[in-house]
């Protein structure tokens, strides 16, 4: 109790006996204050996904390509340059927002407008313009207090000092005569008669020390040594300039001569000014990554997981709200247009987009260059912002702040930014052994492994990327087969180390629950698919049915081979809905009959429409003479006439023909012609439009199976422009009783199913058997039969010396030794080719 202190003592027994919700506040605000860097990311980030102007699309750009690349954090000067550039925006939004400048006179009408010039900038006149940046500058000046609490804002300056007295030292000692490798200096002399700047800059080395983000701020020292000794070289040049011209004064020059004399010093100063001024900013970028870029040392880890799982989640929100990324498709579906067969090209662009970028990062990180990842880093940056912020904008018609899929997308592609960049940091792993999946030997492991090398061609595809960017001796078909041992030995190796966590004792028999959870589920699991194709067309229309009903329905009467007697049709208000009472009245007059009771059951009073026709026909009957004469014979001789009708018009679109054929028997003679006549048994009442084939009468709901009696008279009207034949019909047995001529239709409409199930649906009870149970029942048929073939490579009691193997082979390619990767590749396929080698390897130790 050397350190003992009893008001320390006392004090973390009053925080312990605190309240829990204290404590969490307490750890809260201390996570808050730990990482108070990323509050202020992360506040930035959501300023610009707010605004997205020009004015807030800097500081995100710096995050990713300065502030998070710095190491060990970011300096002081990004810190001011952030609460500077936040201070001058307010302003600048604030300055605009008076109502004298044009364009805020009509911001009702520019709002909305996402290439109107003051909404690209950041300018427009808005409600709680400021809000956002006031947040951000709380945000910057907290993590500011938090760095001077711990004595790290100032760091900067005190290495910044140092330096500068290192450098003096170098500069000393180059005067000397004592000019050191590491310190050499380049130097640019430009119009010596004028004046001389010499600029400084260090070598590039293998072995420079990576220090801190300061190196922005060293070059403030060197160009002010440069300025100082380019003082002293153009005061020397003056001087020596004014001797040469006292002794060419006596020679006179003239004015021309001398302006332009004049012209040539103040361009020779300006491309000297402007050279060094260039050189300031350029070299302490150039060095910034060129630090970045060979380290001296690095703490290497490895975040390809995290962002290959961001790009995975960038990739649905792609695949799930494409219509956020195209035009005039924001009510669009992607099973939909799939179905059709039609790819939209945004989807089509975005998708290919984000693959390519996985693609090349998978590359990056198997080559483990650096610098390509920061060539990659900073054309990601610029592309992403430049396409999210300025195109995407102009081909959806409406702005980033109003796209709240694009903001999701455009969230998650900035953690990813934020990953790679961490990685660029610390540098990439020497050695990448196998998949991340297969670390540990778990059920979860196990399961997300298997469920990895389910999605159709990944496991073939990164396979593939792994041989062409991996340096091996090995063929694609040998790095195939090691890959594909490696899974098979890893499945092995998670089961046996289950099977020590839970261990079956000896001549005991299986659990219940064992029995029953997993044979039963399968049991239950086969079951399904062998009836899922009529449970599926069963519960698709009675649960999840939509009512098809009828928009037109049209009757046509034809008589043998004459033109048509009667065609009539009815739209709208003519196709009339039953209302409750109907409808049970409807079912009341049944009562009795078995057969009518069991079809109406599958029928409700939202699926009966009754169509009300006119009984005039709506065309004229025209007959050539020669016809007209013959048609009494013809008649007479009983021909054999054919009633056709009706055709259906659903709401669907699906437009269902019936034609059924009868006897019509004309009970009038030859000379009385147009005279009204009697056709028995010849119009079916009830009628059923089924969603995929034609219309049917139903007998069921008839009276002695007979169809309806219906009257017909031609009708004559002679005038002036000749004589006009109509035929008008009537039915007899109506069941809402009316004066006038006219037919009633009952159509029982039948259920269809959504169109998101549609193109299940299409297949039919048959298809669905065919392309769906059978499939399935080969594949589980292959996983029941077979076993015996591969015992030998299953039942393998120990296997981690050929676990052990594989990450060998693994190992030595990645430290360059392929000799001996070719050599422990033919043992590893000599023991899959001796089962007695193999039984030797497999012992329990």
């Amino acid at each position: 109790r050397m350190f003992h202190d009893d008001e320390l003592e006392e004090s973390e027994k009053f925080y312990v006996g605190q309240p829990r919700v204290l404590l969490l506040i307490y750890a809260l605000y201390n996570t808050l204050v730990a990482r108070s860097e990323m509050v202020c990311y992360f506040v930035i980030i959501l300023n610009h996904m707010v605004s997205a102007s020009m004015i807030t699309l800097v500081l995100p750009i710096l995050i990713f390509l300065w502030a998070m690349l710095s190491v060990p954090r970011p300096s002081k000067r990004f810190w001011m340059t952030a609460i500077v550039y936040t201070e001058v925006a307010i302003v600048i939004k604030y300055f605009f927002q008076f109502g004298f400048f044009p364009w805020n006179k009509y911001v009702d009408y520019t709002k909305d407008k996402p290439y109107h010039p003051p909404n690209i900038i950041g300018i427009e006149k808005k409600e709680g313009y400021v809000h956002y940046d006031l947040v951000q500058l709380l945000a910057l000046f907290f993590h500011r207090s938090i760095l001077k609490c711990h004595g790290l804002w100032d760091e900067d300056e005190k290495g910044d000092t140092s330096s500068n007295k290192e450098d003096t030292d170098d500069e000393l000692s180059l005067t000397g005569g004592r000019r050191d490798s590491s310190a050499s200096l380049k130097s640019v002399n430009l119009a010596a008669s004028v004046e001389s700047i010499h600029v400084h800059f260090p070598e590039q080395q293998t072995a420079i020390r990576r220090k801190s983000s300061s190196s922005l701020s060293q070059l403030s020292h060197r160009s002010s040594f440069s300025s100082h000794r380019s003082k002293r070289g153009s005061t020397s040049t003056r001087n020596s300039s004014q001797k040469g011209s006292s002794v060419l004064s006596i020679k006179q020059k003239s004015r021309k001569e001398l302006l332009m004399e004049k012209f040539r010093e103040q361009m020779i100063k300006a491309k000297a000014f402007t050279i060094k001024k260039t050189l300031q900013v350029y070299v302490p970028i150039r060095q910034f990554f060129y630090n970045l870029i060979h380290p001296d040392y690095s703490a290497v880890t490895d975040v390809y997981v995290l962002m290959f799982l961001a790009d995975t989640v960038d990739f649905i929100i792609i695949v799930f709200g494409f219509w956020a990324f195209g035009k005039h498709s924001a009510a669009a579906d992607i099973t939909s247009s799939l179905s059709e067969d039609q790819v939209p090209e945004a989807f089509l662009v975005m998708v290919l987009i984000q693959f390519g970028t996985m693609v090349v990062d998978r590359a990056l990180y198997l080559k483990k260059t650096v610098m390509g990842k920061v060539i990659f880093q900073v054309i990601l940056v610029f592309g992403i912002h430049f396409w999210m912020f300025f195109i995407l904008p102009g081909v959806t018609e409406r702005k980033f702040s109003q796209n709240t899929v694009a903001q999701l997308w455009y969230f998650v592609k900035c953690v990813y930014f934020g990953l790679s960049a961490y990685q660029i940091r610390c540098g990439y792993p020497t050695r990448v052994l196998g998949n991340f999946l297969t670390k540990s030997y778990n059920y979860v492991n196990l399961f997300l492994f298997q469920g990895f090398r389910l999605v159709p061609f990944l496991t073939e595809l990164r396979a593939v990327m792994d041989w062409v960017w991996t340096d091996t001796t090995l063929s694609l078909s040998s790095w195939i087969c090691v890959e594909d041992i490696y899974a098979h030995i890893f499945i092995l190796k998670c089961w046996r180390e289950s099977e020590k966590r839970y261990p079956q004792p000896r001549g005991q028999k299986k659990k219940k629950v064992v029995k029953y959870g997993m044979g039963g589920m399968i049991i239950v699991l086969l079951i399904c698919i062998v009836w899922f194709p009529l449970l599926f067309m069963s519960l698709i229309k009675s649960v999840a049915g939509i009512t098809n009903k009828p928009l037109d329905v049209s009757i046509t009467i034809t008589l043998g081979g004459y033109q048509p007697i009667f065609t009539m049709s009815a739209q709208q208000s003519q196709l009339k809905d039953l209302n409750q009472t109907g409808f049970n009245a409807f079912l009341g007059s049944y009562r009795g009959n078995t057969a009518a009771l069991q079809f109406l059951e599958g029928y409700g009073k939202e699926d009966i429409t009754l169509a009300d026709l006119e009984g005039n026909s709506n065309s004229l009957w025209t007959i050539s003479p020669p016809t007209a004469a013959s048609r009494p014979q013809g008649m007479a001789q009983g021909v054999a006439q054919k009633l056709i009708l009706p055709q259906l018009c659903s709401a669907a679109g699906v437009k269902a023909a019936g034609r059924h054929g009868g006897t019509i028997s004309l009970l009038v003679t030859c000379s009385c012609w147009a005279e009204a006549g009697t056709l028995e048994t010849v119009y079916p009442y009830y009628i059923k439009a089924p969603s995929d084939s034609l219309a049917k009468p139903i007998k069921q709901l008839l009276t002695d199976c007979r169809w309806e009696n219906i009257t017909v008279s031609l009708v004559k009207n002679v005038s002036d422009e000749g004589v006009r034949e109509w035929w008008v019909l009537n039915q007899l047995g109506k069941r809402y009783k009316t004066s006038e001529e006219s037919l009633e239709l009952f159509i029982f409409s039948d259920k269809v199913s959504p169109p998101s199930l549609g193109f299940l649906a299409g297949y039919g009870i048959m298809g669905l058997y065919a392309s769906v149970v059978l499939v399935i029942g080969k594949f589980v048929r292959e996983f029941f039969s077979g076993i015996s073939h591969s015992i030998m490579f299953e039942e393998l009691p120990n296997v981690d010396r050929i676990l052990k193997l594989c990450t060998d082979i693994f190992l030595v390619r990645e430290t360059g030794e392929l000799e001996l990767e070719e050599d422990l590749y033919a043992k590893l396929i000599f023991l899959y080719r001796s089962p007695e080698t193999m039984i030797k390897w497999t012992r329990e130790k």
